[in-house]
């Protein structure tokens, strides 16, 4: 299906000031168009919108059949004809032929120019004479490297395009013949060229082939790949069959074929490498793939004559890795790198494009309304015509591209209009005779020529069209020149224009709510995507131009998917993030003018709202906004109604509208935890701190800390990339700290929070910098360690608790809060809290000033230091800080002494400090001397 619009892609146009009637003419890199008429061709400079000069005129050898120009070394190459024979030639620096009389250089191909008269090389033209066996047929130029490839009626041979060092100052451009690749079974009409792929078509016959390089290793390449034959290609006893037949009136058609891929071998077509490089180089290709083979049927229920029935406009299309441009908009790399390769061929009535690079596919198929003479494709649109009209058609290879380029593409990052897209008309354009077209930059050159109206007879119809022993392309060439003929340059606009247009356009639809809005959108989002990809042509301000109207058609595209109930109504999301809109100016956008009783939203917009809302976006909503939001989901996701109220985004909801849409929801389906918590949260709000009570009150801990668990922003919010805690979590930790703990606890033990960002979160909420270690952290650390969650360092966390108990005994610094945990519950629920030896218990009763919470701080030391997994080594270096002059320290000393196994020393130092301990700790420790030590590991 193709969608028909009337939209105006062409802008000015121009006459070229052509002196003959042009027979072939071509245009491409910056400037040039080449005009042939007879045995002259005339070269013209366009640029801008509205020039066209001629810029010289050379003459030929002969009548120019074929012409092509090469961007990659500037040079024009011809097949003409003279006295019935055929001569490929290169015009090369032919921008020094400023007049006809200007001197000329004529060489064959590969000839070495001497120094001395090389000089004059620099500024005058020279024609490059390449000699072949077989007369030349096509020609094909490859636009990366420059190569020429030239087919004939069973080859096709390559000159590789080289650079001859005439002297440091001077160097010239010359070709080498490097390649011959032979086909059987097959004769070209037209070929295609790029960075080793080769496409190859006859009347109605299309082959593609990826040549691949290898080194050579010092021998001649020869690559005769196994010649297979299809049953059913007629074989050479059939084919005289078939000549018999057809001279009696009968034709065989054989059936039409697409072969991919590796199949495609089997099409019956062999391809013969042989190189005839230079022994000494590296052979440049060497090895052959078949990637297509598709043959076409003439049609014939139509009684329309055969001889009509042929394909046309052979074209590979390559699309360039765009690259980021630096901050001065020159891109990183003047190499460009092949990204896609497309392939084009028509019939008549029908246009095929081909995918080729990565897979061969079949991406879009064209159906013309008239039949077709001629089509070009650009990366942005389909060029064809008929006798009377120009047709512009939309292309699909940004969109392919642009999932080769990108690999965050359809997610919820990104997206882009599917290949699978259908195809649209922009323009018909009525043009009077045309006759031949060709495009370079934004310029559609169309020859056209007002026939005479030519009555066809109807005596032999039926025998032609039956008949067909010649299927050669036969040019008509009128005896008499004809008057009425014209060259044009037809501009196309710029793509900022016309997707204004399209954008324009596209208001039509908005109102009956239907998918052709969508498609008129996605075709100007495309065609912006594909003006971006080719970043060399622009210009700063034409790439900063072109990317605000490509976020601008995000935005349009988001705004389509949000509202219109689409099975794809999800992309509002990428494409919304691709317009870099906020959440507040999205929201700007719906029309909330309806009632809400009545209103219908759609699966877009709750969708995007609800993964907005999910983000943690540094963006608040206004009150108004908030409540347009909270009655959404009310009134179409009451489930999401909860986690919506907890996001940042919504923190200037009114908690009096929020507590109303909460009473109301039905908890049938729904985490009535976690609905109570949100209603506790609104409560806080309000100031209601019994409301708050009673619905914290209605659930046990162990169910709350679930709830917290489901929506972990009820306590913590994230803020310019930093953890911010709620108001519900700082009241919590006045009024129920260990719910607080066990909380952060749940949130860690399923991935909800990380460690370090469970230790920064304690120190905000406790007010205390980076330095100072809150009670409330390390109430935390030791329920790690009651936990023993798998993620945890042990012994990563037995130094963070050690160092603070070293640090608080040393400093005589009490806790800020009351400890949840004592050394007893410790000891009795952890088993790294070891049982604290007898001796220790004697040489500390020794001091009767030694308050409660030293005591607590102490206990926990020791007990940790007694315990199964302690590294002692660890805290030798800390334990400086706590003199031994003190009972409290002398005891931490003479534990860690005793874990090191330096029992002498502690035995001396108790018999002068503590001596009453010292045979206590005789029986302990010595009886254990004989025994497996304290075991040390860490995970």
């Amino acid at each position: 299906m193709v969608h028909l619009y009337n939209l105006h892609p062409f802008g000015s146009q121009q006459v070229v000031p052509c002196k003959l009637e042009p027979e072939r003419f071509c245009g491409g890199g910056r400037d040039a168009l080449f005009v042939a008429a007879g045995c002259k061709v005339e070269a013209f400079a366009v640029s801008g919108h509205e020039l066209c000069r001629p810029r010289g005129a050379f003459s030929t050898l002969g009548r120019v059949l074929r012409m092509a120009y090469s961007e990659a070394g500037d040079y024009l190459v011809t097949i003409e004809e003279k006295n019935k024979a055929t001569f490929l030639r290169a015009y090369v620096n032919w921008r020094s032929k400023r007049t006809e009389n200007s001197r000329v250089c004529i060489r064959m191909v590969g000839h070495q120019v001497e120094a001395p008269s090389g000089a004059a090389f620099g500024d005058q033209m020279s024609i490059v004479e390449m000699p072949l066996s077989e007369a030349p047929l096509c020609i094909s130029c490859c636009p990366v490297k420059g190569d020429l490839l030239v087919g004939c009626s069973n080859k096709l041979v390559l000159f590789s395009l080289k650079y001859q060092v005439i002297s440091e100052e001077l160097s010239i451009l010359d070709f080498e013949r490097s390649l011959i690749i032979h086909i059987d079974n097959i004769t070209p009409v037209e070929i295609s060229f790029c960075v080793g792929y080769v496409a190859v078509m006859s009347d109605l016959e299309v082959l593609i082939l990826k040549l691949e390089s290898r080194p050579k290793n010092g021998k001649a390449v020869n690559h005769h790949p196994r010649k297979t034959s299809d049953p059913r290609r007629p074989a050479q006893g059939t084919r005289d069959e078939t000549s018999q037949l057809e001279s009696d009136d009968f034709v065989i058609c054989q059936k039409p074929m697409e072969l991919l891929g590796e199949k495609s071998e089997q099409s019956g077509v062999s391809i013969t490498l042989e190189s005839t490089g230079l022994a000494d180089e590296k052979v440049e290709y060497s090895h052959v793939h078949h990637l297509l083979y598709r043959r076409f049927t003439p049609d014939i229920s139509f009684c329309v004559l055969s001889d009509d029935i042929k394909l046309h406009s052979l074209q590979l299309l390559p699309i360039y890795q765009t690259g980021s441009p630096t901050s001065s908009g020159k891109n990183l790399s003047q190499e460009r790198e092949l990204l896609s390769l497309f392939c084009f061929f028509s019939l008549p009535h029908m246009g095929y494009l081909y995918m080729v690079v990565k897979s061969v596919e079949l991406m879009s198929v064209y159906q013309y309304p008239e039949t077709s003479q001629q089509a070009v494709l650009t990366p942005q649109f389909l060029h064809v015509i008929t006798s009377n009209n120009l047709q512009c058609f939309t292309v699909r290879c940004s969109a392919a591209v642009a999932r080769e380029e990108d690999p965050y593409m359809d997610t919820t990052l990104k997206a882009c209009p599917p290949v699978s897209m259908d195809v649209c008309a922009l323009r018909i354009q009525l043009f009077i005779g045309l006759k031949a077209i060709c495009h370079f930059k934004n310029h559609i050159i169309l020859l056209t020529q007002a026939d005479p109206e030519v009555i066809p007879e109807r005596r032999d119809s039926s025998r032609r069209l039956l008949s067909r022993k010649d299927t050669s392309v036969k040019i008509r060439m009128p005896s008499v020149a004809e008057a009425g003929w014209n060259l044009y340059i037809v501009n196309t606009i710029s793509p900022v224009q016309l997707y204004k247009e399209m954008v324009e356009y596209s208001d039509i639809y908005k109102t009956v709510k239907t998918q052709s809005c969508i498609h008129l959108l996605s075709e100007a989002h495309l065609l912006l995507r594909a003006a971006l990809m080719d970043a060399q042509q622009l210009e700063p301000g034409e790439r900063a131009e072109l990317m605000e109207a490509f976020k601008e058609s995000c935005g349009h595209l988001g705004d389509c998917y949000s509202r219109l109930d689409t099975q794809h109504s999800h992309l509002a999301l990428p494409y919304y993030k691709m317009s870099d809109l906020s959440l507040t100016e999205v929201l700007a956008r719906v029309d909330w003018a309806v009632d809400h009783e009545s209103q219908k939203y759609e699966r877009g917009l709750i969708f995007y709202i609800n993964h907005s809302l999910y983000e943690n976006l540094d963006e608040e909503l206004s009150e108004e906004l908030a409540a347009r939001v909270a009655q959404l989901f009310h009134a179409a996701e009451p489930k999401q109604l909860p986690h919506v109220l907890c996001s940042p985004s919504m923190k200037h909801t009114d908690p009096s509208l929020a507590l109303s849409y909460l009473r109301s929801l039905d908890t049938c389906g729904l985490s009535s935890i976690l609905v109570t918590l949100t209603k506790a949260a609104m409560a806080l709000k309000l100031g209601d701190l019994d409301m708050h009570r009673k619905e914290m009150q209605s659930h046990s801990e162990m169910k709350l800390v679930c709830g917290f668990i489901l929506e972990p922003r009820l306590l913590i919010q994230q803020k310019k990339g930093q953890l911010v805690p709620t108001e519900f979590a700082v009241h919590l930790k006045e009024a129920q700290p260990g719910l607080l703990v066990a909380s952060v606890l749940g949130l860690q033990k399923n991935s909800k929070i990380g460690i370090e960002e469970a230790d920064s979160f304690f120190k905000m909420l406790c007010g205390h910098g980076e330095d100072k270690i809150p009670q409330l952290l390390l109430d935390f650390w030791e329920a790690q360690l009651v936990a023993c969650l798998p993620d945890v360092v042990l012994q990563e966390l037995f130094f963070k608790l050690t160092l603070q108990y070293i640090w608080r005994l040393s400093q005589r610094q009490p806790p800020d809060t009351p400890p949840l945990r004592s050394a007893e519950d410790l000891i009795n629920t952890c088993s790294h809290y070891g049982l604290i030896y007898p001796w220790v218990h004697i040489l500390i009763s020794s001091d009767f000033l030694l308050d409660k919470n030293y005591m607590e701080d102490l206990s926990k030391l020791q007990s940790l230091m007694c315990g199964p997994s302690f590294d002692i080594a660890s805290i030798v270096p800390f334990l400086d800080s706590l003199s031994e002059d003190t009972v409290a320290g002398l005891s931490v000393h003479v534990l860690c002494r005793t874990l090191l196994k330096e029992y002498e020393q502690c035995i001396d130092t108790l018999l002068e400090r503590c001596p009453e301990a010292v045979i206590p700790y005789a029986n302990h420790q010595l009886k254990e001397e004989s025994r497996p030590g304290p075991l040390y590991f860490s995970s």
